[in-house]
């Protein structure tokens, strides 16, 4: 990856030029010939500081004053009612922070840059035509993604692209865009309570292809943002969140994952299912096919079909998602998370009917389940998705503990490493584990098991030694060292 342009070093100067002469000074001597500075810090009363990715530097040992502040005010663009300025036909981001009276007492001062190869790792999804959300932390170069995206599709693709820049973060500042977006047009935002009109008023006077979006953080944005999704327009967008989880429990930008409402059902479809009788399901069609979570600049998350992996995690279960990462040589891996499901709990936990499922049982083709292998090849079908070679990962399994310790389980899980997602009720589960006792008395989940077909494992005491030797058995990998003995199987044929 290098920076956009050739003009990069006469943009950091136009920066460096509207601080303070020592700071200026001080800055350039730090900065020069690095290329990793991110912003640089001046707050009222305190020594002024440069950020950089591996740690932070002390500019001048003399504390910022007003005047400094005044200074740079002076030399930028006026400050809009988001508190942020910029520099024309730059990337830079100055904001400001005010006392009760309006006064500036801090300044953050953030390099902008336009970088090609940012979007290499999810390129190919990028040019399917879907509609993606992207997620991750500050900072983390969600708006440097969602700027090459642009370009990309303009140029490489040549679509008709339209920006919606709100803060001047992605064209930059001025009523020329920067060069960093492309043949993209950019339509700017007067103030960000506006930013959802903007959004509608791009698809109705300028016929786009794609909308580009940054921080989509409001209901009436994710309401235009599904507005614009209908009429068939392709969304590139930011949000507030770094995970899947975080959107899922937000009020109110939930909608872009399809909203969640609570349905109650019938006593006989509880029983069924397993759960209580109020549960929540998915209102609508997710805005955003593809949902990616930059984890790291060289590592992402990917969450597709999205309509999925929500209805999963409604239903307190895990989807594995998709890892692409660049590796040491700039090849891009992808490969499926499959210790998602034993690492991760779903933010959504069904209570189970309080009948213990004696009710119908769940068939076999109306069980959802997710091998990983089947999932990783049809993510290359149908997306063309390119997957390294190697040995095959093991599938992740259900495993319904029937009097065996649920803490052992887990723990069980953990040292071994295994992609296991614990069920509440014996019709989600692949496999059971229970004890000689509870087998002998034939209760109600193990004649569920039985009538299902579903491999009943029994163990002779409810130790973790045990559940690992147990586990190790169903996977097929190496026993632990201390594994005790007196594991007895009962393996039940399961019925096609």
């Amino acid at each position: 990856m290098r920076p956009y342009g050739p003009s990069w070093e006469e943009e950091l100067d136009l920066l460096l030029q509207a601080l303070p002469p020592r700071i200026s000074a001080a800055a350039q001597r730090l900065a020069g010939g690095r290329g990793d500075l991110l912003e640089i810090v001046l707050d009222l009363g305190r020594q002024p500081e440069a950020r950089f990715t591996d740690g932070e530097a002390i500019l001048d040992p003399a504390p910022v004053g007003h005047a400094d502040l005044e200074y740079v005010e002076q030399h930028l663009g006026a400050f809009g009612d988001d508190n942020r300025a910029g520099i024309e036909r730059t990337l830079h981001r100055i904001s400001a922070i005010r006392n009760r009276r309006g006064e500036i007492v801090g300044l953050t001062c953030r390099v902008g840059r336009a970088v090609t190869g940012t979007i290499d790792i999810i390129k190919a999804i990028v040019i399917s035509g879907q509609s993606i959300l992207l997620l991750g932390p500050p900072g983390i170069g969600k708006t440097t993604m969602l700027r090459e995206c642009a370009r990309v599709m303009s140029d490489e693709r040549g679509l008709r692209v339209v920006i919606v820049d709100t803060s001047n973060e992605i064209a930059g500042d001025g009523d020329i865009p920067h060069p960093g977006i492309g043949r993209s047009r950019r339509m700017q935002v007067r103030t960000p309570a506006l930013q959802h009109s903007v959004m509608i008023e791009a698809v109705e006077n300028h016929m786009p292809q794609c909308i580009v979006i940054d921080e989509i953080s409001t209901e009436l944005e994710a309401a235009a943002a599904r507005t614009i999704a209908e009429r068939g327009v392709q969304l590139v967008a930011t949000a507030h969140g770094s995970t899947l989880d975080n959107l899922l429990v937000n009020p109110t930008l939930n909608d872009l994952l399809g909203g969640i409402q609570t349905v109650t059902l019938s006593d006989e479809e509880a029983r069924r299912r397993g759960t209580q009788k109020s549960v929540l399901e998915r209102k609508s069609p997710p805005t955003f096919d593809v949902l990616v979570e930059i984890q790291e600049r060289d590592r992402v998350a990917v969450h597709a079909p999205v309509a999925e992996t929500v209805d999963e995690a409604l239903r307190g279960r895990v989807r594995p998602p998709q890892l692409r990462l660049r590796g040491d040589s700039g090849q891009i891996i992808s490969r499926i998370d499959t210790t998602a499901a034993a690492t991760h709990q779903s933010p959504f936990e069904p209570a189970p009917f309080p009948g213990g499922g004696r009710g119908g049982r769940r068939s076999r083709e109306r069980r959802r389940r997710f091998d990983a292998d089947e999932y990783l090849a049809g993510q290359r079908r149908d997306r063309n998705w390119d997957a390294p070679a190697g040995p095959r990962p093991h599938p992740p399994l259900a495993v319904f503990p029937y009097g065996v310790s649920r803490s052992y389980l887990e723990q069980s899980v953990r040292e071994l490493h295994l992609p296991v997602r614990i069920q509440h009720h014996v019709d989600d589960a692949d496999v059971v584990l229970t004890l000689k006792n509870y087998y002998r008395r034939h209760d109600s989940p193990v004649r569920a098991a039985e009538s299902s077909g579903i491999p009943i494992h029994v163990l002779r005491s409810n130790t973790v030694a045990q559940i690992k030797d147990a586990l190790t058995r169903v996977y097929g990998v190496e026993p632990p060292d201390a594994a005790e003995p007196g594991l007895r199987e009962v393996i039940l044929r399961r019925e096609d």
